[in-house]
């Protein structure tokens, strides 16, 4: 039996433990969105690391080593390279086709009017000033509101993005040690299990980052192939949208199609079917075989657990949880697994 000051004392303490745990709950809830800058920063930073090494071991002469630092500004400067590059081949193309596109979207406003009028879908034709004033006027009173929303937007987006670089690159250079400092907590017989466990897990994240990069070149070259074929003008800065799009899961391949089918449409209404069919079946196949499988070979992660992990990841997180959903599975299925082989040791020594 407890004493009354004994029982006391366990309500105090049992109190004060679930106040701390809500205090700690409601704390990160409301750092969460600095949280998540941390954990995508940590996940570059562990699929960076092994090109960061190979820089590293590459520029080595003798005993002299190249320092950290200067390997990761060498691979940002190579990936800053590469964006620039991209965009000088993207954007004025796709400038000039949006140009051609406005100059004739009354030609094909009028020509799909005429087909819905020949269906019996609608009665007599408008012009476009009268279709855009008999728009709901709902959202125009809010049109100041929602442009300094979006200004909003973009300046946040770019804030974290450079937090998102600055931190990665912090976290590249002090990644030893900082995995040296938290390997203290841990008890000196589970440090060789957490070291083999952080090794895996930056093996497999590196490997999703891989997988990311060929995922977008398969896209690529089927995407110009197909155009090529349909004889699409611009058909090579399309596919490399599509490849670019390949890297944001559910929304990036939809943007990749409507880029193809907007460029299309200023050719002709058949084509931009042909081509709206024909990104509809690669999306399909992407979602439903090219990613499971080369996740799987890759990574490690079963076609089943990625699906499972994409739909979970954007029900929770939206884009974002879509994109961290596949790197996220791969952590936890060496956790998982580091944690079953520890039980069946235990297990074994028992008997």
């Amino acid at each position: 039996m407890l004493s009354d000051r004994d029982f006391r004392q366990r309500m105090i303490e049992t109190v004060l433990t679930v106040a701390g745990v809500a205090i700690l709950i409601a704390t990160l809830w409301a750092a969460r969105e600095a949280l998540m800058l941390v954990y995508i920063s940590a996940l570059i930073a562990m699929g960076f690391s092994p090109i960061v090494q190979l820089i590293e071991q590459r520029h080595a002469s003798g005993r002299r080593r190249l320092p950290r630092w200067f390997a990761i500004l060498i691979l940002y400067a190579a990936l800053v390279g590469v964006l620039v590059v991209l965009g000088l081949m993207v954007i004025p193309p796709l400038v000039a086709q949006a140009e051609a596109l406005w100059t004739r979207l009354p030609t094909h406003f009028n020509n799909f009017q005429n087909f819905l009028i020949r269906h019996k879908v609608m009665t007599h034709s408008v012009t476009l000033q009268e279709a855009v004033q008999s728009a709901p006027t709902g959202a125009s009173g809010n049109a100041v509101g929602t442009v300094l929303v979006a200004i909003s937007s973009v300046i946040g987006g770019a804030f974290g993005l450079i937090t998102i670089l600055i931190l990665s690159f912090y976290l590249l250079v002090e990644a030893h040690a900082m995995f040296e400092y938290l390997v203290r907590f841990v008890p000196a017989s589970r440090r060789g299990d957490v070291a083999i466990a952080a090794r895996e897990a930056v093996v497999k994240v590196s490997a999703w980052l891989r997988a990311q990069f060929t995922l977008a070149g398969v896209m690529g070259v089927f995407a110009a192939s197909g155009l090529w074929l349909m004889n699409v003008p611009y058909f090579y800065v399309i596919a490399l949208v599509a490849a670019i799009g390949e890297t944001i899961p559910i929304v990036g391949p939809v943007i990749g199609g409507v880029t193809a089918v907007a460029v299309a449409i200023t050719v002709s209404p058949k084509l931009a079917l042909s081509v709206g069919v024909y990104f509809l079946v690669l999306h399909q196949l992407e979602a439903n075989i090219l990613v499971p499988k080369i996740m799987e070979r890759r990574v490690g992660v079963s076609p089943v657990a990625v699906m499972v992990a994409l739909l979970v990841g954007g029900a929770l997180w939206g884009i974002i949880g879509a994109v961290l959903a596949i790197p996220t599975a791969a952590i936890l299925s060496v956790i998982i697994e580091e944690l079953a082989i520890n039980r069946d040791v235990r297990i074994q020594r028992v008997r």
